[in-house]
């Protein structure tokens, strides 16, 4: 049977995979929501002119929502699908565009009730992240403690003789 920790990590790759694939989807297409994506557009647009730097650089505010919607459906799909190190990498990259998310949402003004959603999934990101490298650490931490045990009783057994 599989350990709490196995269980609540598939759990959380496969909701947040999912919900970012649906999220990325409306920043790149209409077909979804027709509404959502037309408040992308626009929201995208005031984060543009918020940085002037992006249009130095030559990131208009389209290019960047589409860097982050396919961010966002490139990394969902590899939470939802692909097994092993690659979830760790898609989480962090995730993480990385919730906190830039967040970064723009403050730098345009925006009440809370706009924003909480990045701040919800990026606290439900770092969650599944460290459950993720905890339970790599802990197989390590044990065999270090029955190796210092063992050591240990060598030690009393070379004191005993």
């Amino acid at each position: 049977m599989a350990s709490p920790r196995t269980i609540t990590i598939v759990a959380l790759s496969f909701a947040l995979g999912l919900f970012f694939v649906f999220m990325g989807t409306i920043k790149l297409t209409p077909r979804l929501s027709k509404d959502a994506y037309s408040e992308m557009k626009r929201a995208y647009k005031s984060y543009a002119k918020a940085l002037p730097g992006l249009k130095k650089i030559g990131v208009s505010s389209v290019l960047l929502r589409k860097i982050i919607g396919s961010l966002e459906v490139g990394c969902g799909v590899v939470l939802t699908l692909v097994p092993g190190k690659p979830k760790d990498v898609a989480n962090f990259l995730l993480l990385l565009v919730m906190l830039a998310v967040l970064f723009f949402h403050q730098l345009v003004g925006d009440p809370l009730k706009r924003y909480a959603h990045a701040l919800v999934f990026g606290i439900l990101l770092t969650c599944r992240l460290l459950i993720a490298r905890q339970s790599e650490d802990r197989p390590e931490r044990e065999e270090s403690r029955e190796e210092q045990y063992l050591s240990e009783q060598e030690r009393n057994k070379v004191k005993q003789s």
